[in-house]
């Protein structure tokens, strides 16, 4: 029985996230991997490979970090979890105040999930409101009901919670606007990443702020991939806005489970319980949330990056990866159908068929044919650990992988391509 057999009889879906199934891979990527240092991973029989998945995004300096690590075992060394909170759960709290702006106070969790729906519960409880306008570009917000009902799979989702979340679209204030006009007094938030795959347009982001105020509503920014990317002091500070709630979680701690619900006061001191008289609203209450290794590593990996400047070295790895993967796709004269863009420090490639239609059989034929050459990347997650060695590592295999690549845009990719074709995650059907 092969690892994916025992994995799939023992967990649904094989994986705990979805982005980690069979399906979202080439049949020769490693089915289980035994551990990874700096930017890349090993499997069960130590081979070894330079990872541009980096755990989901949730690694930003590398791979088991020795100095963040000690940090989170001297916290498991101090009890991990005690009975009363703890000084790294007031520290890592203050830290996080400190450094954003827009933070008057923030919650800890174990999950971006968990913290997107909590800003969600808050500002339902601060409005009065049930509805929730969510931006259709970006990619994912929570497993919960009111995000998973508005995707394609709404099996065990009630038609309350399907209605209930409204989309709109990135860049495109008009399509909000119209959500305002068509639900009046009745949203109660609006919820998106600072940025994705593209910079905020013509004010984009304040425009949104403006809007949701002027009808009451509390605007969010989603903080999980931009937040300690962007800027230290997230993408809110380098796109200069404040939002009333963010979330933040993957980077924050390096791979550790941390992520956080924070905000303006007003709204988050709804949570609190220090106001007699007042009803209460019962937000995040986890055993597990403050756990002490993982807010551990949380403040020594912002200890790290400021003493690395990390930021700036993902944004300047970014750059020259982006450059020099359109300029070799250039010299395969397959610039047309391969494609790296998007923010330097965090970048993405397309790929496209021969009449210019997005390929997900290219796309997978790529991953399978990078990770022949040493290189896994399903999506492109940097760190501070990948540095010029990888960026030749990465040139070499992509030189190796665009020779096949660009047969495969003539003849077909069925030719070249071992085993299925990687699938969306939000499809109606397996």
């Amino acid at each position: 029985m092969t690892y994916q057999d025992r994995l799939l009889r023992a967990i649904p879906g094989g994986a705990h996230t979805y982005s980690r199934g069979f399906d979202q891979y080439p049949a020769n990527a490693p089915q289980i991997l035994r551990k990874g240092k700096g930017a890349y991973i090993y499997d069960e029989q130590e081979n070894k490979l330079l990872d541009y998945g980096m755990a989901l995004r949730a690694v930003n300096i590398g791979y088991a970090n020795d100095q963040i690590n000690q940090a989170a075992i001297q916290q498991i060394c101090n009890g991990n979890n005690l009975t009363r909170p703890s000084l790294i759960e007031l520290e890592a709290a203050e830290i996080l105040i400190d450094t954003i702006d827009s933070v008057d106070m923030v919650k800890f969790t174990k999950n971006g999930s968990t913290a997107t729906t909590a800003a969600i519960k808050l500002s339902r409880a601060y409005t009065g409101r049930e509805l929730v306008a969510r931006c259709a570009e970006h990619p994912f917000f929570s497993y919960d009901d009111w995000f998973i009902g508005s995707t394609a799979i709404t099996k065990g989702i009630t038609e309350k919670d399907i209605k209930n979340t409204k989309l709109f679209n990135y860049n495109n204030i008009e399509s909000l606007e119209k959500l305002f006009l068509e639900y009046p007094n009745q949203i109660a938030c609006v919820i998106l990443e600072p940025a994705s795959t593209e910079h905020p347009k013509e004010n984009f982001l304040h425009k949104v702020k403006e809007l949701c105020h002027k009808n009451e509503a509390v605007f969010i920014l989603d903080e999980m991939i931009t937040g300690f990317r962007w800027h230290l002091k997230g993408a809110q500070h380098y796109y200069d806005i404040e939002p009333d709630l963010c979330t933040f979680g993957k980077a924050m701690a390096n791979g550790f489970s941390v992520a956080a619900i924070a905000g303006k006061r007003e709204i988050m001191e709804l949570g609190s319980i220090e106001f007699e008289g007042r009803e209460r609203l019962f937000l995040l209450s986890t055993t597990h949330g403050a756990e002490m290794s993982g807010l551990g590593a949380f403040v020594e990996t912002m200890k790290f990056m400021q003493e690395h400047n990390v930021v700036d070295h993902i944004w300047s790895y970014g750059k020259k990866l982006v450059t020099m993967m359109n300029n070799l796709a250039k010299d395969y004269e397959i610039e047309k159908n391969f494609v790296a863009g998007g923010i330097e420090c965090s970048p993405y490639y397309l790929t496209f068929d021969k009449d210019g239609q997005n390929s997900l059989g290219l796309r997978t034929l790529f991953a399978q044919e990078m990770i022949k050459n040493g290189v896994l990347i399903p999506w492109i997650a940097l760190s501070y650990a990948h540095g010029e060695k990888e960026l030749e590592i990465t040139k070499n295999a992509l030189e190796k992988t665009f020779e096949v690549y660009k047969k495969a845009i003539d003849e077909g990719y069925e030719k070249y391509l071992v085993g299925q074709v990687i699938k969306p995650v939000f499809r109606k059907y397996n």
